[in-house]
């Protein structure tokens, strides 16, 4: 896969390189030449000098071939207008901007702009960790509307429906992982067994009632 990444900073940088590791095909812009230092000897990608809302700069990058786009800078406006560049001029499917702002975050997501919000994550991830919530935290994502959590099953659940725990229109039970069977897509019907691992889309007002239905259940790193 090609991505193009403009921000060279801390986060752009580390995502290059990972991206670049996997065997992708990755170009990184930024206005700041030594920016590119951060990305080390190992890096194999390619590197553009030049802002990212410069149509010509992200042509010359390859924007019009890139699978994928991220916008890292240090300034939302710059990360938006560099989104809908790729988004609306080069048709880019799959665009990612930072932005600090969440109000902002969701409005740019509800035009089909894939944000990163790092204050809501954050806050989310430091009040999970605060309040030992039943899920990982750092395996939890957000959707803006919604959040993936993951619990497991203790013996208060275990012999219950999928049905049973799921609630309409507020929590989804998505997918099962059950020991060496692997992951199960949930049907209402499926009965958990103790020591289940519940994938769940969660709304934001019950967050608290799947808290409490799975109360003492362990955090556990989920894994591929």
């Amino acid at each position: 896969m090609r991505y193009l990444i403009v921000g060279c900073g801390r986060v752009g940088s580390a995502l290059a390189k990972l991206l670049d590791a996997d065997g992708n095909e990755i170009i990184v812009v930024d206005e700041n030449p030594s920016a590119f230092k951060r990305l080390g000897q190992k890096f194999k990608g390619h590197v553009v000098v030049g802002t990212g809302i410069d149509y010509d700069v992200l042509k010359r990058a390859g924007a019009a071939t890139a699978d994928g786009f991220v916008a890292v800078t240090d300034g939302d406006n710059r990360n938006i207008m560099a989104a809908l560049i790729a988004q609306r001029m080069f048709k880019i499917k799959r665009v990612v901007a930072r932005i600090y702002d969440p109000p902002r975050g969701q409005m740019y997501r509800e035009l089909g702009i894939q944000t990163v919000v790092p204050t809501t994550v954050g806050a989310k991830l430091i009040r999970d960790t605060l309040m030992e919530t039943p899920w990982d935290p750092g395996h939890s994502f957000d959707f803006g509307k919604v959040t993936s959590l993951a619990a497991i099953v203790t013996d208060v659940d275990a012999g219950k429906k999928v049905g049973d725990i799921e609630r309409p229109g507020r929590i989804r039970i998505a997918a099962i992982r059950r020991g060496t069977n692997g992951v199960m897509v949930a049907s209402n019907e499926l009965v958990l067994e103790l020591g289940d691992e519940i994938n769940a889309i969660v709304a934001p007002e019950a967050i608290s009632e799947f808290a409490t239905m799975f109360h003492g259940a362990t955090p556990q790193a989920k894994t591929a």
